[in-house]
């Protein structure tokens, strides 16, 4: 039986469309997704709406209309952006309106209630509402938020709180031995350092009246609603059904190999600390892994819906497609530091490596096996020091690849495919077959070099399925296989001979850069 693993991205508040820094987080988590299943794992993939904020409803406030009315228009453009960046999830959850999200949540704080580790005090803090988080003033930086560089207001009320000073040393613990792994090291260096430093409790709910009514209540408490972060992380675990004994939750978290979040650097200490010492609370297995990626920037400074500097998803997806999209992400930026984005970038990138690296590939392997054997993939003859260069390569780049993303470094491990395509190209130059088909006496030369070129671009569908789904598929079909049943780089030429290939459609046509004004 193959190993389950459970994947998930944060689930983004819902007061705005989205920008491109959540595409990126869906990309990612996506392809680490594809990339678990094609080692042989069975995968749970989640995302989700984080719906029950103070931000949804302040800006549907400044609309003129119900949080409900803006909560149920705008979750609809996230749904959009998975479906357009193919990305394949198990479950998008919704915190206001789903019923494993609010018995779960209501749960878990009852769990951690009864573990005596919810308490009730007067508080006064400085709240910035964009992070939905207290600060104290030495995180401020000039009097703002660094997230968001808006003054927080100050406010003074009755809330609950959290002991997660409790759970200090079981979090160093768990931290300092791996069993909760943060990547990259970086950002475990900076979650083991705040642990470290000290933890205070911290507050867990708010007034219904400041919350305008709208969130999830405080069991045995009215006049206080859960406060949105306690609330949202939970989804991870309600979505799997866990109070009722879902099937799911046993096999996808409790007995999973991996319990992996995708977050980005923001969220890090939410996902790191306060949710782990919320689930030892309730008596629920952790997290075993917490991805940290980095911002995609707009002239060094992070998108954000808040400050307005959006980049939209969907309009470069509309206008540039989501091969070039999804591509450039994952290619281009880092997986775990700050990236600027800029469209000129983007095009470059796609018509270097997508249009005239592996779309030429493409198109010289189904066109001149077209051409020259009627669409079949020739018997090859005898091999020469090009083939084994060539076979060297595959082997290469599917080792190098398969360990970047143990890493979850995707752009590391593109990097090392790319290498393939490289090679390859230059395998059909060196090999000339336009020359070989002139001579009838090097029909055996031609019949190998188009045998081990058909192989070597199937191969590269396969290894580039977790990246570009629906582009590689088209790869892997134009060369007469099915995605599940191309062998892997030990086989990589078995049953190929013989095989009938379509003439590749224009997979990847350039982009012509806008003109200059």
């Amino acid at each position: 039986m193959a190993e389950a693993a459970f994947i998930s991205t944060t689930i983004p508040y819902v007061n705005a469309q989205p920008h491109l820094g959540h595409a990126f987080e869906y990309s990612q988590a996506d392809t680490y997704a594809r990339h678990m299943a094609s080692q042989g794992m069975d995968v749970y993939f989640l995302s989700g709406s984080d719906e029950n904020s103070l931000k949804n409803v302040l800006a549907a406030e400044k609309e003129g209309i119900t949080a409900r009315e803006l909560v149920d228009r705008n979750v609809v453009f996230f749904e959009r952006m998975a479906a357009d960046l193919q990305t394949k999830l198990s479950r998008f959850i919704r915190t206001s309106v789903d019923a494993d999200h609010i018995d779960g949540a209501i749960e878990i704080w009852r769990r951690m209630e009864a573990r005596g580790d919810i308490y009730a005090k007067d508080y006064e803090g400085l709240y910035c509402v964009g992070c939905e988080q207290f600060y104290t003033p030495a995180e401020l930086v000039d009097g703002k938020c660094p997230e968001h560089f808006t003054v927080p207001d100050l406010v003074s009320e009755r809330n609950y709180f959290f002991r997660l000073s409790s759970y200090q040393d079981k979090l160093l613990a768990a931290l300092e031995s791996g069993e909760l792994k943060v990547v990259p090291e970086s950002r475990l260096n900076e979650v083991a350092s705040f642990v470290r430093s000290g933890l205070e409790d911290i507050s867990i709910s708010r007034s219904t009246g400041r919350a305008r009514g709208w969130g999830i209540s405080v069991p045995g408490d009215e006049n206080q609603v859960m406060y949105v972060w306690i609330d949202a992380l939970t989804n991870y675990t309600n979505a799997l059904g866990w109070t009722r004994d879902g099937e799911e939750y046993k096999k996808y978290w409790v007995d999973a190999a991996k319990r992996v979040h995708v977050v980005g650097k923001g969220v890090t200490r939410f996902h790191a600390v306060y949710w782990p010492a919320m689930l030892m609370s309730a008596g629920l297995p952790m997290p075993t892994e917490v991805v940290v990626h980095g911002y995609i920037t707009a002239s060094g400074q992070k998108l954000s819906k808040t400050t307005g500097n959006v980049i939209d998803p969907a309009d470069l997806i509309e206008r540039f497609g989501s091969h070039a999209v999804r591509y450039f992400l994952l290619a281009e930026f880092s997986p775990f530091i700050d990236g600027d984005f800029s469209e000129e970038r983007l095009i470059a990138r796609y018509n270097a490596d997508l249009a005239n690296g592996l779309g030429n590939l493409l198109s010289r392997a189904t066109s001149m096996t077209v051409r020259y054997r009627d669409g079949v993939v020739p018997e090859p003859a005898e091999i020469g020091d090009p083939e084994r260069s060539l076979a060297e390569q595959l082997a290469a780049s599917e080792q190098a690849s398969v360990a970047a993303m143990a890493g979850y470094d995707h752009r590391e491990a593109l990097a090392r495919i790319w290498d393939l395509v490289r090679r390859t190209n230059a395998y059909v130059d060196e090999r000339a077959p336009w020359h070989l088909a002139k001579d009838p006496a090097q029909a055996a030369a031609l019949d190998t070099t188009l045998h081990y070129l058909a192989g070597a671009v199937r191969q590269l569908g396969r290894l580039l399925l977790p990246f570009l789904p629906q582009a590689a598929e088209t790869i892997v079909r134009t060369l007469g296989a099915e995605p599940d049943k191309v062998p892997g780089a030990q086989n990589w030429l078995e049953g190929l001979a013989g095989v009938q290939v379509t003439k590749s459609p224009a997979l990847f046509p350039r982009i012509e850069a806008p003109a200059a004004e």
